[in-house]
């Protein structure tokens, strides 16, 4: 399979109120607009909030944002009220994390890659 693109689907409970918070609040980028939707970018990959949902999102589904700067950006956060869920710690696999959610309960994991994991290492033969 030759994947070509991506996104991940939100049918938010309040759409108006989830544009909102994606745009206004977290800062996304809009990729385009639609009648009923919103595509904005996700650094290598998109999110589209369109239609209505019903239940709000599963306890399974995590949306992954890597930032450069997780203690900034929840300090950002937490002055627009945004939901916390936890505060920014190095975990024991080596990443700063941050966890909030969006107004429909959608848990938000903010990523922070520090200069010496083992992600930012050339894996590569040299």
């Amino acid at each position: 399979m030759e994947i070509l693109n991506s996104r991940m689907i939100l049918r938010p409970l309040d759409p108006e109120r989830s544009l909102r918070f994606y745009r206004d609040v977290l800062g996304l980028a809009i990729s385009r607009e639609f009648p009923g939707g919103t595509v904005f970018f996700l650094g290598q990959g998109f999110l589209e909030l369109s239609g209505q949902g019903e239940r709000g999102p599963s306890p399974d589904q995590v949306l992954w944002l890597q930032v450069r700067d997780v203690r900034a950006e929840y300090e950002r956060l937490t002055r627009f009220e945004v939901p916390v869920v936890s505060e920014p710690a190095r975990q024991p696999w080596g990443l700063v994390e941050a966890w909030i959610t969006d107004p429909d309960g959608m848990r938000i994991a903010l990523i922070e890659v520090p200069e010496d994991h083992p992600i930012r290492a050339d894996q590569r033969d040299t």
